[in-house]
C-alpha cells in the first residue's frame, strides 16, 4: 500500500466511524464500541503507516506511548467517562479526539525506524489490556453502566466482543510481525516500520 492510500483509507474510516448513524441502534455501547476500534486499531495503523517516513513517532518511547494508550482507553471506560461521551457532542468529541491521538502515538512510535523490540513490547501490552477490557465487558455478570448509555448486558457483552475480536488481534499480530522482522535480522530502512 502506498503512503497516500493508506492516509487516505485512515482518514475515510475515521470520517465513517464519526459521521455514519448508529449501525446498531438497539446497542448503544456496542455502537459505540464499533466507532472507538475503528479508530484506534485500523484507521490509526494506517494513519501511521501513511506519514511514518515523516518521523513523527520518534519523540516518545513506544512503551511510553503504550502506557498513555492504556490510561486514555481505560479513563474513557469508566461509567461517568463513558456517560459523558454518550450523551454530550462535545464530550464524544473529546473522546474521539483522544484515541485518536493515543493511537496515533503508539502506532507512530513503534514505526519509527530502530525500536523494533520496544515497538513489540508497547504492541503487546496494549494488547493485553484490550483483551482485559473486552474479557470484563464480556463476562461482566450485570451491566457495568447505567440502562440509557448501555441498552442491556447483551449490549455491553456484544461491544466487550468487539474489543476482543478487533482491538485484541490487531495488536497482537502488529507485535508478531515486528518480532518475526526482528528475529529475521531485517533492518528497516528510514522511514519503515521498525
Amino acid at each position: 500500500m502506498t503512503r497516500a492510500f493508506c492516509l487516505a483509507l485512515g482518514l475515510a474510516l475515521c470520517a465513517a466511524a464519526w459521521t455514519i448513524g448508529e449501525p446498531f441502534s438497539l446497542w448503544p455501547f456496542a455502537d459505540h464500541m464499533l466507532r472507538h476500534m475503528t479508530v484506534v486499531a485500523i484507521a490509526t495503523p494506517l494513519l501511521a503507516l501513511g506519514l511514518a517516513p515523516l518521523g513523527l513517532g520518534a519523540a516518545i518511547p513506544p512503551l511510553s506511548a503504550a502506557v498513555i494508550e492504556f490510561l486514555v482507553v481505560w479513563g474513557w471506560h469508566l461509567p461517568a467517562a463513558h456517560a459523558a461521551a454518550q450523551t454530550s457532542t462535545g464530550w464524544f468529541l473529546a473522546e474521539q479526539a483522544s484515541f485518536l491521538a493515543a493511537g496515533m502515538a503508539i502506532w507512530l512510535s513503534v514505526l519509527a525506524s530502530g525500536r523494533a523490540l520496544a515497538g513489540v513490547g508497547g504492541l503487546l501490552l496494549t494488547s493485553m489490556h484490550m483483551t482485559l477490557l473486552g474479557a470484563l465487558l464480556l463476562l461482566a455478570p450485570s451491566p457495568l453502566y447505567p440502562a440509557a448509555i448501555c441498552g442491556s448486558l447483551a449490549d455491553q457483552q456484544v461491544g466487550g466482543m468487539l474489543m476482543l475480536g478487533i482491538g485484541t488481534p490487531v495488536y497482537l499480530l502488529a507485535a508478531l510481525a515486528l518480532l518475526a522482522r526482528l528475529l529475521a535480522g531485517d533492518r528497516p530502512r528510514a522511514g519503515q516500520p521498525a
